[in-house]
């Protein structure tokens, strides 16, 4: 296989891999990460990552979407995956953009299968799970910053209607800036 090139191809604007063989071009696209805040009593589950990037931190569960899945399926098995847990999609919470890492990440509000027995659990890529109450999140331990951003839209927006999905704040349009505890 040839070593491809990075060039401009004719009728594009930007550089792209392309093949200097054949003129085949290998498109470099944004990842989709789809994931969920779930709540339990007005406490959200986290997950302690057993995996780098930022091994130790708090996370939402959430992951790379896989071929062939929407993207409700898609957080639907992050949360089983990395939570053990069977969770319920209630609607999309927020839409953000991480242009530095070539990521779009879709997080919805989510449930409990069973709301009156809530199970959850470490899964492979997880080190410990629990439930947090707003004030009991461990924000200098937080892995991401969508995690933040994705919390705060959770906070603002309650268990009622969720409107419009939130996205990047002003602070960080293009999310380029790493995790902090939210504004307010």
């Amino acid at each position: 296989m040839p070593d491809f090139v990075r060039a401009i191809p004719d009728g594009d604007n930007r550089e792209r891999l392309v093949c200097p063989d054949c003129g085949h071009i290998a498109y470099e696209n944004p990842k989709i990460v789809v994931g969920s805040v779930v709540v339990s009593n007005g406490a959200v589950l986290l997950c302690r990552r057993a995996i780098e990037p930022r091994r130790g931190f708090w996370t939402l569960p959430a992951g790379y979407m896989e071929l062939g899945e929407t993207v409700e399926e898609g957080a639907i098995r992050e949360a089983r995956e990395e939570a053990e847990a069977d969770i319920v999609i209630e609607g999309l919470l927020g839409v953000f953009s991480i242009s530095r890492i070539g990521q779009v990440q879709m997080m919805f509000r989510a449930r409990f299968a069973d709301p009156a027995a809530p199970r959850f659990g470490a899964g492979d890529e997880t080190l410990e799970v629990g439930l947090f109450d707003w004030d009991a999140i461990p924000w200098a331990e937080i892995a991401f910053p969508t995690v933040t951003w994705a919390l705060q839209a959770w906070r603002e927006r309650g268990q009622g209607a969720l409107g419009a999905p939130a996205g990047n704040p002003a602070a960080d349009p293009r999310g380029v800036h790493r995790a902090g505890r939210p504004q307010g």
